[in-house]
């Protein structure tokens, strides 16, 4: 038997990457800084949907409004696009380099797994509310399952998916209206925000970390598969990536624009129910508005579908040009989304939580946001610096390293979703 392998093409070089996923990661990390700080707005009273506080002055309640209709639950949908999307652009690269379908299938396994045992530490160490993990599982089973299957059975699955979380919403929103109309009592207070956010406000850090990663398995199964969101997202990505719809978006101008042009308008759309819910401007009984934790997830879905394919036109409109020094600082951040994820945490964690420096106790939705749009910006720097070095981030190098088992290459570039 000959024993000759051909060796795994080594990760995507600057030169041969699509504007469009890298824009759309680095322009996504704002909107996850957005998203993922009010779970740092510890000591407050919350609703039984969602982690913004109850109270706060105007400008907070228009801030928390704008967030809910949005961001929340419509960046992560758009995150695991762009993951799914990276799978296939993984086994492509390595296909066309010869490698072999099982040496290949293996490398995407590694990467999944080491992205799991990396969103592990993340909640252990730093944040409750990590996605690392939810990708990785979901990125394991979903290969394992449907990498290899045909368009049409990719489409099928996404649509039957797509079609239970509508049903789930239907079957809310009737049952939510007959809880109202019969008086029925609200619910306890001790939901799942609670839970998720009860880290951030406790004092002692080994306490902090032990309430962390108790939580971290709720989120990696309720986020990763059974929430839905994240398999339809993926499934509909390798439908994506097969057609280059991202890498060469001018050849589907029509699809791109049918998708933006539905999905955000309906996202934002489903959102604004709870957003108005939750500032006062109407009052849904508190025995009904859990249905807004349904009508979220179905909305933003289509929402973070849109997204992708707002980028992915502006992907088209910069094609053979170049995106100029603020596209191209966006961009730099998307060549580096792990690392950058990651930092947001090293920022917040220690500034923000009761057993650091506890600024989460004392800033209110607005300041968040600031704070918020501060740590981006902070990311943006560090990944401009390490473009004009030309070295990529050490998330990156090191998930890679761990991948491929050979240090990583020099070129800058890449994230849990590009690296090919």
């Amino acid at each position: 038997m000959d024993d000759t392998r051909t060796p795994l093409r080594g990760p995507v070089r600057a030169g041969e990457r699509a504007p469009a996923p890298d824009l759309a990661r680095g322009a996504m990390l704002l909107l996850i800084a957005l998203a993922n700080t009010p779970f740092y707005l510890w000591g407050r009273e919350y609703g039984s949907v969602g982690f913004h506080p109850l109270d706060g002055t105007v400008a907070d309640r228009v801030v928390q409004a704008v967030i809910i209709t949005g961001v929340d639950l419509r960046v992560y949908p758009m995150f695991a696009f762009l993951f799914g999307y990276g799978m296939v652009q993984l086994l492509a690269r390595q296909r066309a380099s010869g490698a072999s379908e099982r040496d290949a299938r293996a490398l995407l396994r590694r990467r999944n797994l080491w992205l799991l045992a990396f969103g592990a530490v993340h909640a252990l160490l730093l944040f409750a509310g990590d996605v690392l993990g939810a990708y990785g599982l979901a990125g394991l089973v979903l290969a394992w399952l449907f990498i290899r299957r045909a368009d049409r059975t990719l489409l099928v699955w996404a649509g039957i998916g797509g079609a239970l979380l509508a049903a789930m919403t239907a079957l809310g929103a009737v049952g939510a209206y007959f809880a109202a109309a019969g008086g029925a009592p609200a619910p306890e207070e001790t939901g799942p925000t609670a839970f998720l956010t009860a880290s951030a406000g406790a004092e002692d850090p080994l306490q902090a970390a032990l309430l962390r990663i108790s939580t971290w398995p709720v989120v990696v199964l309720g986020q990763g598969l059974l929430g839905l969101t994240v398999p339809v997202a993926i499934l509909l990505a390798f439908w994506a990536a097969r057609r280059r719809v991202l890498e060469e978006p001018w050849n589907h101008l029509r699809l791109l624009r049918a998708t933006a042009a539905v999905g955000i308008p309906v996202g934002w759309l489903g959102g604004l129910p709870y957003a108005l819910d939750h500032v006062g401007a109407v009052d849904v009984p508190a025995s009904a508005d859990w249905v807004f934790a349904l009508t979220q997830m179905s909305t933003g879905l289509l929402c973070g579908l849109g997204y992708v394919a707002l980028f992915g036109l502006i992907g088209a409109r910069l094609h053979g040009r170049p995106p100029g020094p603020v596209g191209g600082a966006v961009a730099a951040v998307g060549k580096r989304s792990l690392t950058c994820y990651l930092a947001q945490s090293v920022l917040c964690a220690p500034l923000l939580s009761a057993w650091g420096l506890g600024l989460g106790g004392v800033l209110g939705s607005a300041g968040m946001a600031l704070f918020a749009a501060g740590v981006w910006l902070a990311t943006v720097l560090l990944a401009v610096g390490l473009e004009r070095s030309g070295r990529r981030g050490p998330a990156e190098a090191a998930l890679r390293r761990l991948a491929y088992r050979r240090p990583a290459a020099a070129e800058p570039g890449g994230s849990p979703g590009t690296a090919r």
